[in-house]
């Protein structure tokens, strides 16, 4: 019997022959496969490092620059867009503006699916305009399917305004994706235990090489020394714990010096560590650090 080609060329829409009985398995079977077809996440996502790590060079361009990072999406890519964005000011001390999330139909989209947002490609034009997106930004789109017409619409605007453009998909990104956007990512770890839900393997592929990029911008900015993230500000109790603990390990004190020091720079472990480092007070501190361009690494060069 001769196979039929699909009815729909992109990869998230096609059936995966592992899952096709799938609802008659036993839960644990159920859940076996479902783990199976996760294994070819990771893998899929290591196809893209090059291209993963020219956009962590862009997004880190674009921050020297005093420019964003913007992604644009529509349902689970425009929530995980918006989750990504929304974990950089705890997690790096920035400014909720340097990253921002975009999701078709607006912030009430998170929690409740609205009906035809992602098609119109005038709508993503438009919030482009409203957010003044221009030269110093780097517009992201992110759509598994590869084909959301917000999410085009809205790069193509911003490509207009004269901003840097990226695409994240999990099929193959068409010729003229290749030559439109400066860099496109597309891991493939192929099509849904569930045909189309996306918010699956597509998903967890998305968020993987979403944390790749703003990790790995974050950590050409400066703000991680060694493996640590120095560049947080204790605003509350686990924070605090985590900046004493930083403080305790690269400086070699015991709790209370270290608690004192932290006071002492506002809360800033990077501070901090400059005002130990150096013989600083927290202003001088400071600008020891902007002279280096918030690399600590660079400090601590210069002292020795």
């Amino acid at each position: 019997m001769t196979q039929r080609p699909p009815l729909d060329p992109r990869l998230t829409e096609q059936r995966n022959p592992a899952s096709t009985e799938i609802d008659r398995l036993s839960a644990l079977e159920i859940v076996r496969v479902i783990n199976e077809e996760d294994h070819k996440i990771a893998p899929a996502v290591a196809t893209q490092l090059e291209q993963i790590a020219e956009a962590v060079e862009i997004a880190a361009d674009c921050f020297r620059n005093g420019g964003r990072l913007v992604y644009f999406g529509a349902g689970t890519s425009g929530r995980l867009g918006v989750l990504d964005a929304s974990e950089m000011p705890p997690t790096y001390g920035t400014d909720a503006r340097m990253v921002r999330g975009v999701i078709a139909g607006g912030h009430e989209a998170l929690t409740n699916a609205i009906e035809g947002a992602e098609d119109s490609r005038e709508e993503g034009a438009k919030i482009v305009d409203e957010m003044e997106v221009g030269t110093d930004d780097f517009a992201f789109g992110i759509a598994a399917s590869g084909t959301t017409p917000y999410v085009h619409g809205a790069l193509a605007r911003a490509q207009e305004r004269g901003a840097r453009t990226g695409f994240l998909l999990c099929t193959p990104p068409a010729d003229w994706m290749l030559e439109t956007y400066d860099v496109v990512i597309a891991p493939l770890p192929g099509p849904e235990v569930v045909t189309g839900s996306t918010r699956m393997k597509a998903g967890t592929a998305t968020k993987l090489v979403l944390n790749t990029l703003t990790t790995g911008a974050m950590i050409r900015m400066g703000k991680v020394f060694g493996n640590l993230m120095v560049d947080l500000r204790a605003t509350n109790e686990k924070l605090r714990d985590r900046s004493e603990r930083i403080l305790m390990e690269t400086l070699d004190l015991e709790r209370d010096a270290a608690r004192s020091l932290l006071a002492s720079a506002g809360g800033s472990v990077k501070t901090a560590m400059v005002m130990f480092w150096c013989g600083t007070d927290r202003d001088e501190s400071t600008r020891v650090l902007l002279r280096a361009g918030g690399r600590i690494g660079d400090v601590l060069k210069s002292e020795r």
